[in-house]
């Protein structure tokens, strides 16, 4: 698997490669809102914790463990949010998609869906991925439901995982799609992108 800065483009949206300075303002302008950081274990509420955020991403883009994108709408041609691969294991074949959101206003517009869909098929049909994860708070019940709905298939749940920046400690939900299975998962996200 060479993972490499890539863009991928659909019909609703731009997946471009994370610049702190192209994309820091649009960010800030969509992202610091509370209510999305709600599942996340580290919390940005502020430019600074969101500048740290994207300095996080590029930094384990540069020792080879992430690849992280901007999220453009086409129409409006702005950033309304921020996806990356993570957790890239080359010998296994095997990568996470994750660190995924929107701003409220996209949210249920189907940009994530087809965000979803350019990654997986990148995943899949360029990099030769054997295995996709994707991850999220055991009580977020929105998100749960959305990945299972691309058909993703619950492994299981890591108990007491992950300490969050509100001192919480996360359960994790762990998800899956395998090679083999990207076939029926693709007709599925291009049936509900029709």
């Amino acid at each position: 698997m060479q993972i490499q800065p890539v863009r991928l483009q659909g019909r609703e949206v731009c997946l471009e490669p994370l610049d702190l300075d192209q994309h820091l303002p649009g960010l800030c302008a969509v992202g610091l809102d509370p209510e999305l950081w709600q599942w996340v274990p580290t919390q940005v509420r502020s430019e600074a914790q969101m500048r740290a955020y994207v300095e996080t991403a590029l930094q384990e883009q540069a020792r080879g463990s992430s690849l992280p994108f901007a999220i453009r709408s086409l129409a409006e041609d702005r950033v309304i949010g921020c996806t990356r691969f993570g957790n890239i294991s080359p010998r296994d074949h095997r990568l996470e998609i994750g660190w995924t959101w929107l701003g409220r206003a996209w949210q249920r517009s189907g940009a994530n869906t087809e965000a979803k869909t350019l990654l997986l098929t990148h995943a899949f049909e360029t990099l030769g991925a054997w295995r996709v994860e994707l991850k999220t708070d055991a009580l977020n019940a929105r998100s749960r439901a959305a990945i299972a709905r691309i058909g993703a298939q619950q492994e299981g749940i890591l108990r007491r995982h992950t300490l969050t920046d509100t001192g919480r400690v996360r359960d994790t939900v762990y998800f899956s799609v395998l090679d083999h299975e990207w076939p029926a998962v693709k007709a599925r996200l291009q049936a509900m992108l029709r």
